[in-house]
C-alpha cells in the first residue's frame, strides 16, 4: 500500500510539473481580439514582448540626399534593375544593403575584389533578382504588406542568408515496416514540435493547394479532404501561429473556423499573404536554383524558399509594423522621372524708347553706333512678336526749318529700311511726322527715336 501511495504521489508531482511546464509564467495580459464570448483573445506576456521589441530594432541608416546628378545606369556599368536612381540614391542604397545583408563581408560578398560590373559571383545575380522581388512585393502586393512594405533587412537582419528559409523535405519511405511516414512523428519546429507532417510548405506555399478541410455542408457527401491534407493544413496553421507569435483566434472565430463573416480582418490579410508567398517562391526563388551553387540547394535539388517566418520572425507585423520604406522609397517601386524644369517666364514686353539713333549734322547716313542701336531694337521686336514701334524723327529750328524737317524724315526712312533689312515686317513699323525739339542746335536734335507700341 505504501509503495502504491508513493507511486501515486510521484505521478501527481510529475503531472503537476508537466502542467506547469506547459503554461506561460505570469504576468499575462489578455487582449480581446473579437466579439465577447467567442474566445478570440490574444495572450501577451510583457517579458516576451520586451524580448521581441529588442529583436526588432530598426538599424541606423545614412541620411538621404536630394535627387541630383546623372542616373546611375549612365555612370556605372551593368546596372539592370535600379535604372531609375540617380548616382546619390543608388550609392546610398548599396551602402544600406551591405549593412542589412553582409555587414561583415562588405561589398565583396556580391562584387568580389575586382570589377564591380562583373556577374561572376552568384550572390550578385541573386541579389539583383531579390531587388526586383522586393519592388514587386511593395508595389503589387499591397493587399498584404499595405504601405508598410518590406526591405532587404526585413528578412536578412544582418545575415547573408535569412534565418527562416525552407527546402522541400524528402519523402523517401522509411526503412521499416511502417512505410512512408510523410514527415509525421518527426517533431520539427516548423509545426510546433508536433507529430504533424514537418513539411506543410511544399503543398501549400510552393503549390496552389486549397488550405481547407472543413466541409461546406452539415452532412457532406462524397470525398472530402484527405487525412493527409488535413494534417498538412493543421501543420501550416501551427507554422502561422509561431511565425506571427499569435494563436488561432488572431484570425478565426473558434466557434466556426471556416466562416469568413465571423473572422477578424487579419484573416483576409493572411489569405493574400499565402498567395503572395506562392508567387514569390514560384516566380522568383525557385527559378534561381540554376544560379545557386550545389551547397545552397536542398536535398531534393530545390532553391531556398520563404514562408511566413522569413519576414515576420515571431511578430504579427514584421519589425513590429515599423516601415523602412519612408527612408528608402526606391524599394517601393520604380521612382518617378524627375519633373522637367518649368520654362522660364517670358520677359515682360519692353515699353518706352527702345533705341535713340543719332546722326551727324546735315547727314542721314547710319554709322556703326546707329546700326548697333537699330540691331538692339530689332532683337526686341523678334523676341516680342506682338510689339510694334513708332519712328519719330527730330530736328531743330536753327537755319532752314523746312530743310531740317525734311532731313529728319529722311533719317526716319533710313532707320525704317534698316529695321526691315533686319527682318522686321513693314506693318510693325509706323512712321510719325517729324517734329522740332525745344532748344538750340545739339546732337540730341539730330535723332530718330524707336518707341515701343504694345
Amino acid at each position: 500500500m505504501k509503495r502504491l501511495a508513493r507511486r501515486s504521489i510521484l505521478v501527481s508531482l510529475f503531472g503537476l510539473a508537466g502542467l506547469i511546464a506547459g503554461c506561460e509564467r505570469p504576468p499575462i495580459d489578455p487582449m480581446q481580439q473579437g466579439y465577447r464570448g467567442t474566445g478570440m483573445v490574444e495572450m501577451t506576456n510583457p517579458r516576451i514582448a520586451a524580448a521581441l521589441q529588442a529583436a526588432n530594432q530598426i538599424p541606423e541608416d545614412t541620411p538621404a540626399t536630394p535627387p541630383s546628378g546623372p542616373l546611375a545606369k549612365d555612370v556605372f556599368k551593368n546596372v539592370k534593375v535600379l535604372t531609375d536612381l540617380d548616382v546619390g540614391a543608388f550609392t546610398r542604397l548599396m551602402v544600406s544593403i551591405t549593412s542589412w545583408v553582409a555587414p561583415e563581408q562588405g561589398c565583396a560578398y556580391c562584387h568580389g575584389s575586382g570589377d564591380l560590373a562583373s556577374d561572376a559571383l552568384y550572390t550578385k545575380v541573386v541579389a539583383r533578382r531579390m531587388l526586383e522581388m522586393t519592388r514587386h512585393v511593395n508595389s503589387d502586393w499591397k493587399n498584404h504588406v499595405a504601405g508598410t512594405g518590406v526591405t532587404c533587412f526585413t528578412c536578412h537582419r544582418g545575415q547573408p542568408q535569412p534565418a527562416n528559409i525552407w527546402y522541400t523535405q524528402s519523402m523517401e519511405p522509411a526503412s521499416s515496416f511502417a512505410g512512408n511516414r510523410y514527415g509525421q512523428n518527426a517533431p520539427a519546429k516548423s509545426v510546433g514540435l508536433t507529430s504533424l507532417p514537418n513539411d506543410p510548405f511544399q503543398p501549400y506555399l510552393a503549390q496552389s493547394g486549397a488550405v481547407r478541410v472543413v466541409a461546406e455542408q452539415a452532412l457532406p457527401e462524397g470525398k472530402g479532404a484527405t487525412i493527409q491534407h488535413t494534417e498538412w493544413t493543421y501543420g501550416l496553421m501551427m507554422h502561422f501561429s509561431q511565425a506571427l507569435g499569435v494563436n488561432c483566434t488572431f484570425c478565426h472565430n473558434s466557434r466556426s473556423f471556416k466562416e469568413w463573416s465571423q473572422s477578424s480582418p487579419p484573416r483576409a490579410t493572411a489569405w493574400y499573404g499565402i498567395r503572395m508567398v506562392r508567387d514569390l517562391n514560384a516566380n522568383y526563388l525557385e527559378p534561381l536554383k540554376t544560379a545557386f551553387p550545389p551547397e545552397r540547394l536542398g536535398t531534393e535539388g530545390d532553391a531556398p524558399k520563404l514562408n511566413c517566418a522569413t519576414c515576420h520572425q515571431g511578430a504579427n507585423k514584421p519589425l513590429l509594423g515599423v516601415s523602412m520604406l519612408a527612408s528608402h522609397p526606391e524599394l517601393a517601386g520604380a521612382m518617378p522621372a524627375p519633373a522637367a524644369a518649368a520654362p522660364a517666364p517670358a520677359p515682360a514686353a519692353p515699353t518706352g524708347t527702345l533705341a535713340r539713333v543719332l546722326f551727324e549734322a546735315g547727314k542721314k547716313d547710319l554709322d556703326a553706333d546707329a546700326m548697333k542701336q537699330i540691331g538692339s531694337a530689332a532683337q526686341a521686336l523678334k523676341d516680342n512678336t506682338g510689339l510694334k514701334v513708332d519712328l519719330s524723327g527730330f530736328a531743330d529750328k536753327t537755319g532752314n526749318a523746312a530743310k531740317n524737317l525734311e532731313l529728319a524724315k529722311q533719317r526716319a526712312f533710313a532707320v525704317r529700311d534698316a529695321l526691315k533689312t533686319a527682318g522686321v515686317a513693314d506693318d510693325r513699323i509706323n512712321l510719325k511726322k517729324p517734329e522740332f525739339v525745344v532748344g538750340g542746335m545739339s546732337a540730341d536734335a539730330r535723332r530718330v527715336e524707336i518707341n515701343a507700341v504694345n
